[in-house]
């Protein structure tokens, strides 16, 4: 088997929802995912945005709020979602740094008992703004550091999805995949789109969407599946990675942001093929 990872950024409730709703449960039906990330998803009263799209589906779900807003008189989480095929053990939530102007990010990690073992995936949404890289790089090393903390020993890699507002160039992403140290500390994750994409630059942020070209925007890669380096035997193994939610349906599209989509290996591979180590 491979583990079978997706992310994706719903857009909450904009736009039209309901057929958006209908657009994104087709590609969960068509991928197959065994554990899925959303950012951007609500909760308020009597509303569970991720619950009510999956109905049935990856039933085992953790959740952070990372802000919180008010339409008229009803107040709403805005936050991180975690979905789950097989049962989830444990879940922790935190928030990330941020600059103190009211926009606030935060991070949710659940430890999947999968049939290969203890999976500890991770879930976060960074700031937005194009200036924002510098509380980025704060963030991204905070997630970090609690991703690796969490990777069970000699286990499976950890696996951490999301929102980045980062191209694969800027120093935030170029930190986690091991080219750019912040405060004299380096890390390295696999970018499962570089390490295994089918073609193309990966765009996921794409003015061919009308509900993203209407920010004004240039195109961009910045939604992202990292997995911790692979085991010797090869577990954690990035096979598989292509752009998905990518196409309208009776020209409504599932969000302003297209999802990724990734496999990993789960079983050893041969002897003979087995990761040197330097």
């Amino acid at each position: 088997m491979t583990l079978r990872v997706l992310t994706l950024n719903l857009w909450h409730d904009q736009g039209p929802w309901p057929a958006r709703e209908r657009g994104i449960r087709a590609w969960l039906d068509r991928l197959g995912p065994d554990v899925a990330g959303f950012q951007e998803a609500l909760r308020g009263p009597g509303l569970d945005q991720v619950a009510a799209l999956l109905e049935a589906r990856l039933p085992h779900r953790a959740y952070v709020c990372a802000g919180r807003f008010r339409r008229g008189d009803v107040e709403y989480e805005f936050g991180n979602a975690i979905a789950s095929r097989w049962p989830i053990a444990r879940s922790e939530s935190s928030p990330l740094p941020d600059r103190g102007d009211g926009e606030t990010r935060a991070v949710v990690h659940a430890d999947v008992d999968a049939p290969f073992g203890r999976l500890a995936f991770s879930c976060t949404h960074l700031h937005w703004k194009f200036h924002h890289g510098e509380v980025r790089c704060r963030q991204v090393a905070e997630v970090a550091r609690q991703v690796i903390a969490r990777r069970p020993a000699g286990g499976f890699p950890p696996v951490l999805v999301g929102d980045f507002n980062a191209e694969p160039d800027a120093d935030e992403i170029r930190f986690l995949t091991g080219g750019h140290a912040l405060d004299g500390r380096s890390v390295y994750f696999h970018d499962a789109f570089r390490v295994a994409g089918e073609g193309g630059a990966g765009i996921t942020w794409s003015n061919r969407n009308p509900y993203a070209r209407s920010a004004l925007e240039p195109e961009r890669r910045i939604d992202y599946v990292f997995a911790g380096y692979p085991t010797r035997e090869g577990l954690g193994l990035v096979e598989r990675c292509r752009v998905v939610c990518d196409a309208p349906d009776g020209g409504v599209w599932p969000s302003d942001h297209f999802g990724v989509y990734a496999e990993l290996r789960t079983e050893p591979l041969a002897l003979d093929v087995r990761a040197p180590v330097f």
